[in-house]
């Protein structure tokens, strides 16, 4: 099982960012770091029927470096005995406020895994995104990381802006390169409503050619893809979690939640969580859409699928699609060869 605390709170807000997160409600956070808790232990009771015990924890956002580490200490108090021994506990962090000291009391607590949202060692493409940090910040984050003995180091990279071109995104994955990271997240630039860069018209390079470029020349790099967007040495447990189907508990205000074939969604608004982070709704999967949720699941990541998982009919195009080369057979699991092509290849499976 997995779980995942998502913190709404930014310090600045990204042009492109359309995640639920906020740069000007910060005199909510203490309150909400112990609503967190609350919902943690209904979680957890919901949960047990399960009997599992949680393999990885990610905390996400917003910027969870925007809290300090020791408003995370009731929260960890009490997802700790419900998690295993070699559990994989991540967290996201903005390299302007995470300070070695941040770093080193996460560490404490139990955070073995950073994931650091560097998007560019580009100055100017850093400034275009609306990122807070310089080239040098982020360098120094990384490096503090190390030192402090985390073990599993992370960045994140966008590409598609109408900066980049082969030589600023050769160069960014050099530097990266260069770093103690064992793995890369790399994100194509998408318009989102409701951010900045949505009715822009100068601001995404869509050119495929590119986009495999980037992703051929991580590979090369020494960072193996195993999902759509992930490469590297280290596979993300949370990761492949999410792609192998696992149930999951999502904490804080906008998190979801898994449950075999149910989704709970808790209220998106901080001032309403804080009020009663209990209330959320449900949705009830069917068998079909559980069917086609794998399907789509398996065709973006290394996980593939069991040949056995599809009907008569799919199987035909199944078949059609391993002849044809756009996937792959192997101990009758079903994997898929080209990323760029998994919801096209699923739609054509499943419609």
């Amino acid at each position: 099982m997995l779980a995942y605390l998502h913190i709404p709170f930014c310090d600045s807000k990204c042009h492109y960012c359309a995640f639920n997160s906020y740069d000007n409600k910060s005199s909510l956070k203490q309150n909400y770091m112990q609503r967190i808790t609350e919902q943690l232990q209904f979680e957890l009771e919901k949960f047990a029927s399960q009997k599992k015990s949680i393999s990885s924890l990610f905390i996400g956002g917003g910027t969870p470096s925007t809290i300090p580490a020791s408003w995370y200490e009731p929260f960890f108090d009490i997802i700790k005995p419900y998690s295993q021994d070699d559990a994989e506990v991540t967290s996201e962090a903005n390299p302007h406020s995470a300070t070695h000291e941040w770093i080193a009391h996460m560490h404490a607590l139990g955070v073995n895994r950073l994931s650091f949202g560097v998007q560019s060692f580009n100055e100017k493409k850093l400034t275009f995104l609306g990122r807070n940090h310089t080239p040098k910040i982020a360098l120094q984050a990384i490096e503090n990381a190390a030192k402090e003995g985390i073990e599993n180091i992370s960045l994140d990279l966008i590409y598609g802006t109408t900066l980049d071109t082969e030589i600023l995104l050769q160069e960014d994955l050099r530097i990266a390169s260069s770093l103690p990271i064992n793995h890369i997240s790399a994100y194509a630039l998408t318009l989102e409503e409701e951010t900045p860069f949505y009715t822009r018209k100068d601001v995404a390079n869509g050119s495929e050619e590119l986009a495999r470029n980037f992703v051929k020349n991580i590979i090369e790099s020494g960072f193996p893809q195993y999902e759509i967007s992930n490469f590297g040495r280290y596979q993300s447990k949370h990761n492949k979690g999410y792609w192998e189907h696992q149930d999951y508990l999502g904490i804080g205000a906008g998190a979801v939640g898994f449950l075999h074939n149910r989704r709970f969604y808790p209220t998106k608004s901080i001032e309403a969580y804080t009020q009663n982070p209990l209330i959320q709704e449900t949705e009830l999967l069917s068998n079909e859409d559980l069917h086609i949720e794998k399907i789509f699941l398996g065709l973006r990541s290394v996980v593939g699928i069991p040949m056995e998982h599809f009907s008569v009919k799919e199987k035909e195009r199944v078949n059609l699609l391993i002849t044809e080369k756009k996937l792959i057979w192997h101990e009758n699991r079903v994997f898929n060869n080209d990323y760029f092509l998994s919801d096209e290849i699923a739609l054509f499976i499943t419609q």
